[in-house]
């Protein structure tokens, strides 16, 4: 089953879906977007310093995503905006990232797999990373789901019950960073974030529990990925913005229906 390139594409889509949901809920809850946004452009940074040293790919995204969202936590209120901080790093890691990979004569590398990705060439080996990198993204969320519940509603209360709310904000960054290792294969570094948001987003309109709205992302993940891989294959159009196409269309869809049932 798993020597149809169809099959594991969707196999892995799935599992990036999967992660991706209760990740993205925080990120939502959190206003985040542009968070994840930074962090996955750092990715590519972490593909170059991989590629110049001959380290494993995977490892080196997971360094510089987390180093890129370590420096955001670190320069916050020093004067800067918070938009206007995530706008300069992000951009400036994603240039520097492009640059650096520019400049290494000696290996050919397809940069649009690794911006908008590559999912109908998934391999084997690739899918039982995203499997496993999604697995332990979805664990280590659901390890710490209450925690990180409560620091995001009132991070007074947390204090007052005895949990950190920076030690959850770590713990969340590391998952954050993790997914953007894993998601890479499927949509790319420029379309991370908006597998993270959108269908976390089109879930809330329906939903009324944060668990229920997890389960919910969830399922419009795997759906957006099964169905742009269909749209991709019969209009032959790109893989990975197809799938975003999906989520958008989800989005609007249970926009409209969350509308409608609020009048």
């Amino acid at each position: 089953m798993l020597d149809d390139f169809m099959v594991r594409a969707a196999l892995a889509g799935v599992g990036v879906a999967l992660a991706a949901a209760p990740m993205g809920c925080f990120v939502v809850w959190r206003r985040m977007a542009y968070f994840g946004e930074a962090t996955a452009h750092a990715a590519v940074l972490g593909v170059a310093l991989a590629l110049s040293f001959s380290l494993p790919i995977l490892p080196a995204v997971i360094v510089a995503a987390l180093a890129m969202s370590s420096a955001v936590t670190a320069l916050r209120g020093r004067g800067y905006a918070m938009d206007t901080l995530l706008g300069v790093m992000a951009h400036s890691a994603l240039a520097v990232g492009l640059v650096a990979v520019a400049m290494l004569s000696n290996v050919r590398l397809d940069l649009m797999a690794f911006l908008f990705g590559d999912i109908l060439a998934v391999n084997r080996m690739d899918l039982a990373t995203i499997w496993l990198g999604g697995l332990g993204v979805a664990g280590l969320i659901l390890w710490r789901w209450s925690a990180l519940i409560l620091s995001t509603l009132n991070p007074d209360l947390a204090r007052a019950s005895g949990i950190d709310p920076r030690r959850e904000e770590v713990w969340l960054t590391l998952a954050l960073a993790l997914m953007v290792a894993v998601a890479i294969k499927v949509v790319g570094v420029l379309l991370i974030a908006a597998m993270l948001v959108i269908p976390a987003a089109a879930a809330r309109p329906l939903v009324r529990t944060p668990e229920a709205m997890a389960v919910t992302a969830a399922i419009i993940g795997a759906l957006s990925a099964l169905g742009g891989l269909y749209g991709a294959y019969w209009f032959d159009t790109p893989a990975g913005p197809s799938i975003v196409c999906g989520a958008s269309l989800a989005f609007v869809v249970t926009t409209v229906v969350g509308s409608v049932v609020r009048r």
